[in-house]
């Protein structure tokens, strides 16, 4: 295996990914199977061992942590293999490229403990491995919740926060830009299943939905690769969530470019640390945009200038190093490469390096210092074994951590020494970063959100805010949108919807067999609002409130009676008073002619009476115009009923008394004693009595009442007079139209007398037009409500009263008014003789 190494009194070994793919030939099972080959070179990737180089130098020449001790490394490439992280461990526990498990050939070097891997599929079976010996491992960039566990992995510390908050925070990222309708690619191996299987369940949990999930891996054919482009070619999501290693994706890339499947939006995960030398340019056109999560990162100060410094030369790891020249200026060393395996990155024909190439020209862009993620957390790792080291070198006897109070012995010291002080560190960097791990030892979680930004041929990365989960809630997701560019044709936000957002006033109505990212937007129900975008339900509005137009508020209902401000109110007062003031002026004609013939030819009392109940019928219906109060709702309907009853009786008693007149023409006939005002009287009293009787226990046992009326109308509160039990109010009207067709019926039968000294032909038409009146009052009144029913019943009263009052005293004013000769004795005495001898006839 190749590896690079330092000597020093301390060694760290380290376990890192430097190329990122391997090539490893089936066996035959007939010949001894070939080694794993690895293949790619990566200058990202050897940029961590660098880092973890830098911080040795540095500590080193650091006096006051760990003096007099050096420390030297030991580093293998474990190129993206679980095999070949196996056995670089094993290698770094022996101490010998030949592995032996559980046996230690170390000369005089002291193994304090290792640094790695980058991915969690990598540092899995190396924590299960060196948790049997309790050597401390502290990984840079594997983020596997499971590593937590310390009943499985005891000796696991890692620099980078675990995926537990990052698999939350992934999908509070999504919700953040209101993408609900996405897809997923997750890694081909137990990392990518669990923490996909998280993922998706915080999208879900947020209301989002994954419409697929596929699974991608770097050992995969093309033609396997091709299903899975299929998958995304088929759905018409636009934001995908990648949840792997890059080294997995790279192929995939490279089909969606293929297939001209552009404008996806890809939002990464903390585990795929984007590495631009691993895609081509066309790959390059498709992450543009990207948006994703890595560890916060700090500044390395000094690492440009070691950077810069770096030659084959003089530098350690010189297969490393001569192979990151090659890249890195396109060139090729004479010297036989057969040593080391090439990245297959080099043409033939490049030309020749000479190592005189400057490359402090290149190395910011080569090292992509924009983005220390990584390699910074490598550094940091370095930084709590020196820290842990210089604590168990500064312990005292009597005074230590372990049994009966001793203390390592430097000279001899024991990895599971070393991981005690590991688990314990607590410092500050350079950067004023606390660097303490949990029990579970991790570090706090908080990620910086970057935005991948392609421009001018030039990969960059920006970033554009910051999750962190110890910040306050408002505080915990803080992104700086106009900072973001997005690989759209407007540079706006993509869309991410498998249905539209129902605006405030509507509601979501789910598709059966759909997701529930899929819906309908109905709107709300009558009496129902939705103040917020996508309601799941709609809210019922209080009972004294109604929605308004958008039905996205409450308001407070219209309170609904008929008032004299208004139209209709106004012109139903107005009516009844011209009414009043005719009823009067005809009384005033009736008491100023009260001595002519046609006056005098029917009961002037029972005249005089009918005309001020007419009058006191068309008052009455002012009673029922304002808003309603305990008096006026008590008095309206039965003050109605007696006015009514005492005019309909005077109607009756005057129709009887014509009758009499006729009965009684002989000096001996019986009805004769009938005649005369108090027969009229009694009749009035005795019709009028029963209506009297009913209304005063209607107001006894069940009196009318105002009230809110709720629900009558909608969208307003109808203020009305409850009538209590319904049963009085039927009597009542029952009475009413009980003594309208006696009348009626009684006067029909009279209309043939003579017109000269009896009313019934005017009393007939007259009851004909009241009876119609209210005969179309029943459905008019039923199939209303609120105001316009009261405005019904008042119409009514008015127009049948005004029946009364026209027909009955209309024809008669005429006469007194406008024919005064016609008003005289002889003239009635003429036409009853004739209307006699039409009756003898």
């Amino acid at each position: 295996m190749e590896g690079l190494s330092r000597d020093g009194d301390i060694i760290i070994g380290g376990s890192f990914v430097i190329h990122s793919s391997f090539r490893f030939l089936q066996p035959s099972f007939q010949d001894v199977p070939g080694r794993i080959s690895c293949e790619g070179f990566q200058i990202r990737y050897y940029r961590d061992v660098l880092g973890m180089m830098f911080a040795i130098e540095e500590i080193n020449q650091t006096p006051n942590l760990l003096p007099n001790v050096t420390l030297g490394f030991r580093v293998y490439d474990s190129c993206m293999s679980e095999a070949r992280a196996i056995m670089g461990t094993l290698g770094l526990l022996s101490g010998v490229n030949s592995t032996v498990p559980a046996y230690n050939c170390w000369p005089h070097q002291l193994l304090a403990g290792i640094v790695g891997d980058l991915v969690s599929a990598l540092s899995l079976p190396m924590a299960r491995m060196l948790g049997i010996f309790h050597v401390p491992q502290v990984s840079h960039g594997a983020t596997l919740s499971a590593l937590s566990n310390k009943l499985q992995f005891p000796s696991f510390l890692r620099t980078v926060p675990s995926n537990k908050f990052q698999n939350i925070a992934l999908p509070q990222l999504i919700r953040h830009f209101q993408w609900s309708w996405v897809g997923m690619v997750v890694v081909d191996n137990d990392v990518g299943e669990q923490g996909g299987h998280v993922i998706r369940q915080g999208i879900e949990k947020n209301g989002g939905c994954v419409t697929y999930v596929v699974k991608i891996h770097l050992g995969y054919t093309k033609k396997k690769v091709l299903q899975v482009v299929e998958v995304i070619k088929q759905h018409s999501v636009n934001v995908i969530v990648l949840h792997s290693p890059e080294v997995h994706v790279t192929a995939l890339m490279d089909a969606l470019y293929e297939q001209h499947i552009t404008g996806k939006v890809f939002v990464a995960s903390a585990s795929f640390g984007i590495t631009p030398g691993l895609f081509t340019r066309q790959a390059w056109e498709l992450l543009n945009g990207t948006v994703g999560l890595v560890p916060n990162t700090g500044q390395m100060a000094g690492f440009w200038d070691f950077l810069s410094h770096l030659h084959p030369s003089t530098s350690s790891g010189e297969t490393f190093m001569k192979l990151f020249w090659e890249k890195a200026f396109h060139c090729k060393w004479e010297q036989s490469q057969e040593n080391y395996t090439t990245s297959g990155d080099i043409r033939p024909d490049g030309r020749p390096c000479s190592g005189k190439e400057a490359l402090e020209t290149v190395a910011r862009d080569l090292f992509e210092l924009n983005d220390l993620s990584y390699t910074q957390h490598a550094y940091l790792a370095i930084q709590v074994y020196a820290h842990a080291l210089n604590k168990l070198m500064l312990c005292k006897p009597g005074n230590g951590p372990f049994v009966n109070r001793t203390c390592a012995n430097s000279s001899n010291i024991q990895p599971w020494q070393v991981l005690h002080y590991v688990k314990r560190v607590n410092f500050t960097t350079t950067t004023g970063d606390n660097i303490l791990f949990d029990e579970n030892g991790d570090l706090p979680a908080a990620y910086s959100i970057i935005n991948v930004q392609v421009q001018n041929d030039t990969f960059g990365f920006v970033i554009v805010g910051s999750l962190d989960h110890s910040a306050p809630e408002s505080q915990k997701v803080v992104i700086n949108a106009g900072a973001i560019v997005w690989n759209t044709r407007d540079s706006q936000v993509p869309q991410a919807v498998c249905s539209e957002h129902c605006q405030p006033g509507y509601r979501k109505a789910p598709r059966e067999g759909q997701p529930v990212c899929c819906y309908d937007c109905l709107p709300c129900s009558s009496g129902e609002i939705a103040n917020e975008t996508d309601a799941a339900e709609c809210q019922r509005c209080p009972d004294d409130q109604w929605p308004n137009d958008r039905r996205d508020m409450c308001v407070p209902k219209v309170i609904e009676f008929l008032s004299y401000e208004e139209p209709l109110g106004l012109m139903l007062t107005t009516t009844a008073t011209f009414l009043t003031i005719l009823a009067a002026a005809i009384l005033c004609i009736f008491l100023w002619y009260r001595e002519t013939p046609i006056v005098r030819a029917n009961n002037l009392g029972l005249s005089y009476l009918l005309l001020l109940a007419l009058m006191l019928c068309f008052l009455c219906s002012l009673v029922f115009i304002g808003r309603p109060t305990s008096l006026s709702c008590m008095v309206r309907q039965t003050f109605f009923g007696v006015i009514f009853s005492v005019s309909i009786s005077s109607v009756l008693a005057k129709t009887i008394l014509v009758i009499m007149a006729f009965k009684a023409t002989s000096h001996h006939s019986p009805w004769r004693r009938w005649l005369g005002p108090n027969t009229a009287n009694r009749v009035v009293c005795l019709c009028s009595a029963f209506q009297i009787i009913i209304c005063t226990v209607w107001i006894l046992k069940s009196p009318p009442f105002p009230e809110m009326n709720m629900d009558a109308k909608e969208g307003k509160i109808i203020f009305q007079c409850n009538e209590g039990h319904l049963i009085f109010f039927y009597c009542m009207m029952g009475y009413m139209a009980f003594l309208a067709a006696v009348s009626f019926i009684v006067a029909f039968l009279a209309r043939t007398l003579p017109g000269s000294f009896n009313e019934t032909k005017l009393i007939t038409f007259s009851m004909l037009v009241f009876v119609s009146v209210w005969l179309s009052f029943i459905p008019a009144y039923t199939s209303t409500q609120g105001k316009y029913m009261v405005a019904v019943e008042v119409f009514t009263i008015q127009s049948s009263s005004a029946g009364l009052l026209g027909c009955i005293f209309f024809p008669k004013c005429f006469i007194i008014v406008l024919k005064p000769k016609f008003n005289t004795r002889r003239h009635l005495i003429e036409k009853a003789n004739y209307g006699n001898k039409m009756i003898k006839s």
